[in-house]
């Protein structure tokens, strides 16, 4: 949610954009000599994503009544540092962290969700949330890295954590700020055509740009859910723009505009510098999660059937964490996670990491209505996307995904 996040802008040490690509592009796979860990999903090189890629696969699993194998989640727990923080990934776990490792609020916020989740993981999901809390900047939001610069998806995804561990976001506060004051601070008035987005973050003159995935994250932040979002009865009336006083009416005017973004093609794009701007398989997942967590899912049926049609190469090539972040939405939506479009996306998911220890038998309908049953021209398009994996030296912010994922995307 997002990712999928997760899910879901460019990170200080990764971004992970879901838009067509060349195959060169895609996440680079594992030397020979570098064995993966077993409990691992995925067989592409997890330097840069291991820890978010890990933890949406066993929170999608979750969602959908799959137990994971104890391997996989001894090996997200075995990540965690001593302080308490998740890095993108560790090779020796049994190696203590020093300087050498970069920490990270997104990989931390995902990992808390997961274990928080799966359940009997309190002491290591409470070292995780004192160290997030040790981070805080004095706006009340939180950046890629420990020092960095608030952005949305950073400060959304560890309103996710904080809620998923049990604790209040509107009293984790610094300098009097709390993580939805740091939210409002990203939010685009109600005027021009980007009314209600919100911003990944402002640029050096203090100005704000619309950010398709800092919106979807933002959505899902702001009325304080996490990665898995949650979907909600169909709100009495469409999403509007009015001035944001309080994070659910900013959540509010962020559906507003994804429910404009969609409104088109069914889709949302992104582009590299210079590039033609491509399908963005991961923000359209993020935006369809946003969408249903606000009651606004009606408004996303176009987007379903868009990925129903069209997400199924880039997540083959994208892999768990892609898979992953289409569960998620689809579940939100109310979409059959074992038919969307003709793939059973849990059993996909499954087949990319350890057997999982047991497994839900399917229902025969989803929860909510499908989204083959509502009326829509969803376009097709053959293209497939790639995430692309972008080293340390990007000081940018992920999204859900909602940020790496699918959110952490910019």
């Amino acid at each position: 949610m997002n990712v999928v996040r997760r899910s879901a802008a460019a990170l200080a040490a990764i971004a992970v954009i879901g838009a067509a690509a060349p195959a060169v592009a895609a996440s680079p796979s594992p030397s020979p000599s570098a064995a993966l860990p077993a409990g691992l999903y995925g067989t592409a090189d997890p330097q840069y994503d291991g820890v978010w890629r890990q933890s949406l696969a066993l929170l999608a699993q979750h969602e959908v009544g799959v137990t994971p194998a104890a391997k996989a989640v001894d090996w997200l727990a075995g990540q965690q540092c001593a302080d308490g923080s998740f890095a993108p990934f560790r090779a020796d776990p049994t190696a203590a962290c020093d300087a050498k490792v970069m920490a990270d609020t997104n990989s931390t916020a995902a990992a808390v969700q997961a274990l928080a989740a799966l359940g009997g993981h309190g002491a290591a999901t409470g070292e995780a949330v004192t160290w997030l809390k040790s981070v805080q900047n004095k706006d009340g939001g939180w950046g890629y890295s420990a020092a960095g610069p608030s952005d949305a998806n950073s400060t959304a995804v560890v309103i996710g954590a904080l809620a998923a561990a049990g604790e209040k976001p509107t009293q984790v506060s610094k300098g009097g700020k709390s993580p939805y004051d740091a939210l409002l601070t990203f939010a685009l008035p109600c005027d021009g055509k980007d009314a209600g987005a919100f911003a990944f973050q402002p640029d050096k003159k203090g100005k704000l740009a619309a950010n398709a995935d800092a919106t979807a994250a933002a959505v899902v932040g702001a009325v304080g859910k996490g990665l898995t979002g949650s979907p909600e009865m169909p709100a009495g009336a469409a999403a509007s723009c009015k001035a944001a006083g309080t994070p659910g009416q900013a959540a509010q005017n962020g559906a507003a505009y994804l429910t404009r973004a969609l409104a088109g093609n069914h889709h949302l794009t992104t582009a590299l510098p210079g590039a033609k701007p491509q399908p963005d398989y991961g923000n359209t997942a993020d935006a369809v999660l946003a969408l249903a967590t606000v009651g606004q899912g009606h408004e996303a049926a176009g987007a379903v059937r868009w990925l129903e049609a069209n997400a199924g190469p880039w997540a083959r090539q994208a892999g768990p964490a892609a898979y992953a972040e289409l569960i998620l939405a689809a579940k939100a939506y109310g979409a059959d996670v074992h038919d969307f479009g003709g793939q059973d996306l849990v059993r996909l998911l499954d087949a990319t990491g350890p057997k999982p220890a047991a497994t839900a038998v399917p229902s025969a309908t989803p929860a909510s209505g499908k989204a083959s049953d509502q009326q829509d021209d969803a376009g097709s398009n053959s293209g497939f996307g790639a995430w692309w994996i972008v080293g340390v030296f990007l000081v940018a912010g992920i999204g859900f995904g909602f940020l790496l994922s699918a959110r952490n995307k910019r």
